[in-house]
């Protein structure tokens, strides 16, 4: 699967959610859709702020795109139910465009795991991490 191809296909199925939030798929990196949050007043806590639950949102659409494009890359097929997701916030996302990418670090039959970093302008500060947990079933 080509990246335009990856790109294409996340796109068309963002839910309405994360169209709210404004999301897009701004690039592939390694194979894995890079989720982009631009700054606006839908997603703003205190002034001049991203507000906590956005982030969550973006780190949750992340997760859930990066596993969608690691079984697609394989040919599976799954239903993804999220089990457990862990936030952390580490320090306060101001008023620019937000990135978010996941990262699968198991895949199994039953349960898979998702690690998730969020950054701003330089991508060597995050932002935001989470940790998804899913239970995989036959879809």
């Amino acid at each position: 699967m080509s990246e335009e191809e990856i790109i294409a296909r996340i796109a068309d199925a963002l839910p309405p959610y994360a169209q709210g939030l404004g999301l897009s798929v701004d690039r592939v990196e390694g194979r894995m859709p890079v989720i982009a949050m631009p700054f606006g007043q839908r997603v703003e806590g205190r002034p001049g702020y991203l507000h906590g639950g956005s982030s969550s949102g973006l780190l949750e659409i992340a997760g859930f795109t990066a596993l969608q494009t690691h079984l697609a890359l394989q040919d599976r097929a799954a239903k993804l139910k999220p089990v457990n997701v862990t936030v952390q916030f580490l320090r306060g996302a101001r008023s620019e465009t937000t990135y978010a990418v996941g990262r699968v670090t198991r895949a199994g039959g039953r349960t898979a795991n998702v690690d998730i970093e969020a950054w701003q302008s330089d991508r060597a500060k995050p932002v935001a991490t989470a940790v998804m947990n899913f239970i995989l079933s036959d879809a």
